[in-house]
């Protein structure tokens, strides 16, 4: 391919990507994504996802915004409660530890609805997350943790539903394309070299927005600024977020942020691939966690499996199971709880024992000291407190006592067989370090100024999520950061 020229270059092809790319020509910018994916791989991470968007919501109006093909029985059926802008706020100050940008935190939740409805004008459609994120009490479904909507399909729903908008709307998407260099003359980044194949070209533009990813596929970058041990970790997503387009912007002097040590890393299967099989998605984690007891090679409890909604602990407990002894754990259950298990424990692709008594099961737990384990389930099930009421839907306080690792709700006793236990490991979703921005998308210089015509968006921006994540805060924040980016970058472009 020879050079080319456009108004406005996007470097990847995932949620934040295609919604800047949406934005961008809404200016009346003409624009091209560089994907560096091949076809069949296309989509980032956002493909691999469950496809869970947390927004600030304060009742039935707003969600029939977003969803306004709810039906009567749809409604009448279900508890989909409130979640505001303060309880969000909190949400991210809260699991953040107070370190997350304040305005970034504001842009996210003041335009997270309005994102949602501009991304339904484009075709996006959205529908209530029953099978993740809902229990029935009293006959009617319940929403907790502050989720309830997921994009129809799932991640790979929302990509294509994206990828459909993309075509319509006459924008070009090169594949098999990786950014490798910014282009920048007279103190002003004028386009990309890009590389196909081996054939590099430039790309020449008026605006670029960097939005391929953070660098969690990068061995090598894993191990430098997440640790020791982090080189071992299986990815969940996609092989190719290496961190390209943080690269790019550091190396023309952008200012990097935020938890470089940090990232999202969930319970994921034990003997899944060392990247993302998009046969499977998102079903090789295993987020049922609260409802028994998770173990390590020691045949012990090494943490609060209950101590908050799944939503606020699961992004940050594959850290603590990949800092246990040989990087696992099981997670155990018995029947009581069984048909509460989410979609992905029923899955073909599964590390899976059964048994009908817990030594039994314990001789079944490969790497796992039995004796021990049989010891543990004795102790764990002698310090519940059965005179409180179990209740998955809420923080029951249903907990043990007098235990070294507590659990603090939702603890019931291992003693109804049969018993199914599943192995894991930590799977590492995406890193927390990135580039600088304003809320507007604008990428910062070391001297905290805005680079001219360089914009940013998504997972390779840093500053919003620090030690933990709000679930479903990722495809949100990148599609109202991809939104304000692209639009700045049409802007600037269309003058």
């Amino acid at each position: 391919m020879s050079g080319r020229e456009t108004d406005v270059v996007v470097v990847g092809a995932g949620n934040a990507a295609l919604t800047a790319a949406l934005a961008a020509r809404e200016q009346g910018a003409k624009v091209l994504v560089l994907e560096r994916a091949p076809f069949d791989e296309r989509g980032g991470n956002s493909r691999y996802t469950a496809g869970a968007i947390r927004f600030a919501y304060e009742g039935l109006d707003d969600l029939l915004k977003v969803m306004p093909d709810l039906n009567e029985e749809e409604i009448k059926n279900t508890d989909f409660g409130t979640y505001g802008r303060d309880e969000y706020f909190d949400d991210m100050a809260r699991m953040t530890q107070y370190r997350a940008d304040p305005d970034m935190v504001e842009m996210l939740i003041d335009h997270s609805l309005d994102t949602l409805i501009w991304m339904g004008s484009k075709g996006i459609k959205f529908q209530p997350s029953y099978g993740r994120q809902a229990f029935k009490v009293d006959g009617r479904f319940k929403f907790w943790g502050g989720l309830c909507l997921e994009t129809w399909g799932g991640g790979p729903g929302l990509v294509d539903a994206l990828l459909s908008a993309i075509e319509a709307n006459g924008i070009e998407i090169a594949y098999a394309t990786r950014g490798v260099e910014l282009i920048v003359e007279t103190g002003e980044v004028k386009g990309v070299v890009a590389r196909e194949g081996n054939d590099i070209f430039d790309v020449r533009a008026k605006a670029v927005v960097l939005a391929s990813g953070g660098f969690e596929a990068n061995t090598e970058w894993r191990t430098r600024y997440l640790g020791p041990g982090w080189d071992l970790a299986p990815v969940r997503g996609t092989r190719y977020n290496t961190g390209d387009g943080i690269k790019m912007a550091l190396d023309i002097g952008a200012m990097s942020t935020g938890h470089w040590s940090g990232c999202h890393a969930v319970g994921w299967d034990r003997n899944a691939p060392p990247f993302g099989d998009l046969d499977v998605g998102d079903n090789f984690q295993k987020h049922s966690y609260p409802l028994g007891i998770m173990v390590n090679a020691t045949g012990k409890r090494f943490v609060d499996e209950g101590a908050d909604f799944r939503n606020y602990t699961y992004a940050k407990y594959g850290h603590v199971v990949l800092h246990q002894p040989g990087q696992f754990a099981w997670q155990i259950f018995d029947s009581k709880v069984i048909d509460m298990l989410r979609d992905e424990y029923r899955i073909r692709q599964v590390t899976k024992v059964t048994a009908n008594t817990i030594e039994e099961l314990a001789a079944k737990l490969d790497d796992v000291d039995a004796d021990a384990f049989v010891r543990e389930v004795e102790a764990y099930n002698a310090a519940v407190r059965t005179d409180i009421p179990f209740n998955p839907a809420v923080l029951d306080g249903r907990c043990t006592v007098g235990l070294d690792v507590p659990k603090s709700h939702w603890a019931n006793r291992l003693d109804e067989p049969p018993y199914e236990a599943y192995a894991i490991t930590g799977g590492i979703t995406f890193t927390f370090g990135g580039l600088k921005i304003t809320t507007e998308g604008h990428v910062i210089d070391g001297d905290g100024m805005p680079i001219s015509g360089l914009y940013a968006a998504g997972e390779l921006v840093g500053g919003l999520f620090y030690f933990n994540y709000p679930g479903g805060t990722g495809l949100m924040s990148g599609a109202v950061f991809g939104r304000a980016a692209g639009a700045s970058a049409g802007r600037a472009a269309t003058g």
